[in-house]
């Protein structure tokens, strides 16, 4: 029997527009190239990890739509991706998630999200995950969806017995009883500094371990800190190492981290080491940024099989 990666989360469409530069607070800037996306942080995890498990793992989404057309556009994207979507329902008081999302030529993004549908996957759901959840090899949450029920679904996780692996994006400060649910945490610099208190900045390579050991203090057994085109750094109980990323050209870095968590908990399902498994989830979310878009730029397991092996 294949493995289960089950993904808790959002759902969005995502609008998307390029533009030379991103602007500043009250500036108006012209823009180029709209496209209406599928995405949203859960579902770009479950599309990315539909495509790299694709023959090897089985993929679910659990998550809320509205009533419309976006809702049948999202459900299909994630479908064409093989992932099970039997768990994703329609609300009938909320419209579907949207995302404004703004490019600019060094394929930096900002991103503006309205919830809608999201902020109904509910407390009150949770047993009914349980069933979805059973038998999982591993779990993965975002912070799209209510805190609240992030932090139920992840202790029914761990009750369950599933490898839970959380991604604490939009960055915002969590409470150590909700990071103590968490086997793997995987924050980018941003959501480090959030979580720790201070303001965010780039943290260049030689910082990487006490910045990774200050977060892991707060409750989480495993840090994984996402550092860009550096890489990654892993800090667990016993070990603490910098796992390299991929040089490319980057012209969109939206679901990069999304590819990322996803590549972790493919490999991770099918039986890898964490380093090869580090390895793995850089060299998808490397291919990743040389795309436009977010659910479109992920990419397929071959590819990053061959990166790998570079």
């Amino acid at each position: 029997m294949r493995p289960t990666v089950v993904v808790a989360g959002s759902l969005n469409m995502d609008f998307l527009v390029r533009t030379k530069h991103l602007p500043a607070p009250g500036e108006t800037v012209l823009g180029h190239g709209f496209q209406m996306i599928p995405g949203g942080k859960g579902a770009n995890q479950a599309v990315a990890a539909g495509k790299l498990g694709a023959g090897s793992v089985t993929v679910k989404m659990i998550g809320r739509v509205g009533m419309d057309l976006f809702a049948d556009h999202l459900k299909a994207s994630l479908a064409s991706a093989g992932v099970d979507v039997n768990a994703v329902h329609a609300s009938r008081s909320q419209p579907t998630g949207v995302a404004l999302i703004a490019v600019d030529t060094a394929g930096q993004n900002q991103i503006v999200v309205a919830s809608g549908a999201n902020n109904d996957l509910a407390v009150g759901d949770v047993e009914a995950m349980r069933r979805v959840m059973k038998g999982a090899r591993i779990a993965l949450f975002q912070l799209e969806t209510p805190l609240a029920t992030v932090a139920a679904s992840l202790k029914m996780a761990r009750k369950e017995g599933v490898r839970t692996i959380l991604d604490p994006a939009p960055a915002q400060p969590l409470q150590p009883e909700l990071l103590q649910t968490v086997d793997i945490l995987t924050p980018n610099e941003t959501e480090a500094f959030m979580l720790l208190g201070r303001p965010a900045e780039r943290i260049a390579l030689s910082d990487a371990p006490a910045v990774a050991a200050a977060v892991a203090a707060l409750g989480a057994h495993i840090v994984v800190l996402k550092l860009g085109d550096q890489g990654c750094f892993f800090h667990g109980a016993r070990e603490s190492y910098h796992v390299p990323g991929f040089r490319v050209e980057a012209v969109d870095s939206t679901a990069a981290g999304d590819t990322f968590n996803a590549g972790l908990a493919i490999a991770l399902a099918e039986g890898a080491p964490i380093g090869d498994a580090l390895r793995f989830a850089n060299a998808a979310a490397a291919i990743s940024v040389t795309r436009m878009g977010a659910q479109a730029s992920a990419p397929g397991r071959a590819e990053v099989d061959l990166l790998v092996a570079r």
